[in-house]
């Protein structure tokens, strides 16, 4: 898809101060760029609970993970806290190379890659009867994805289909992982599976059960979303920052991120 259509998501969640522990107001607020995965749950859930918790606000701002590192880079968004859905794009601003951006980076969880189908679709039927790789190489089935060039889901589902293509010996599946048709932003992705234009897509489960969508597994495939987050340097509201970061890696945010279908690390 065009650029020009691009969907680029700026949310503002609980703007309002709150009291703190003594009694006293903690106005502030984060900037989080986060993956476009990540909407519903930033603003259901993670930004509510987290002012709730801190009286602090989220301001965030979706995009691709690796539309994102070209936006730090470029000085079009300012970060405090980088949630990204693969760990490329935190080494992508690590180092002198790269300006020193990010120091360092925790994994805060993994979401596997599915295929969300609309149900109304034609094709819909065969989805829950055969393997998956045997119905999207159809002719007339319209399969969506992101980018690969901005987002690291569109590079796991050309994965997906090369795998596929070259072990179930489909050279349709391989001429779908290097066609331009389709190709949608990760924030737009769910809105062209629910409005018809599509008539399945890949997608990482947290974004598939926050948006309710029919599901089948990618048989044969062992891909997923590893969600990591980072203290951005020299963001300009660090303490409001790293009271981000320490509600995620702590008991709430890891219930709220369990309750989503993101599985925290062990340890």
């Amino acid at each position: 898809m065009a650029w020009s259509v691009l969907a680029l998501v700026v949310v503002a969640v609980a703007v309002a101060p709150v009291l703190g522990n003594a009694g006293r107001p903690r106005p502030g607020s984060v900037d989080v760029l986060y993956a476009g995965s990540l909407l519903t749950v930033m603003q259901q859930d993670i930004g509510p609970a987290f002012h709730r918790a801190t009286g602090y606000s989220v301001r965030g701002f979706a995009n691709g993970s690796s539309a994102l590192v070209a936006e730090i880079k470029g000085g079009v968004e300012v970060a405090d806290v980088l949630l990204s859905a693969s760990p490329g794009a935190d080494r992508a601003l690590e180092g002198p190379a790269n300006g020193n951006w990010i120091t360092s980076y925790r994994v805060m969880g993994r979401s596997p890659l599915v295929l969300g189908y609309n149900p109304a679709s034609v094709f819909a039927a065969a989805l829950r009867r055969r393997p998956w790789y045997e119905v999207v190489g159809r002719p007339g089935f319209l399969l969506g994805r992101t980018d690969p060039a901005t987002d690291p889901k569109g590079v796991l589902a050309v994965m997906a289909l090369d795998d596929a293509a070259h072990r179930y010996g489909l050279a349709r599946l391989a001429a779908l992982a290097r066609s331009s048709a389709n190709v949608f932003s990760e924030t737009a992705l769910v809105g062209e599976l629910d409005a018809g234009q599509i008539d399945a897509g890949f997608f990482y489960g947290v974004e598939a059960s926050a948006a309710h969508l029919h599901t089948v597994a990618l048989t044969g495939v062992h891909l997923g979303a590893t969600y990591t987050l980072a203290l951005v340097n020299r963001a300009p509201h660090g303490a409001a920052a790293r009271a981000f970061i320490s509600f995620l890696l702590g008991p709430r945010g890891r219930a709220i991120l369990r309750r989503h279908g993101i599985t925290p690390p062990s340890s």
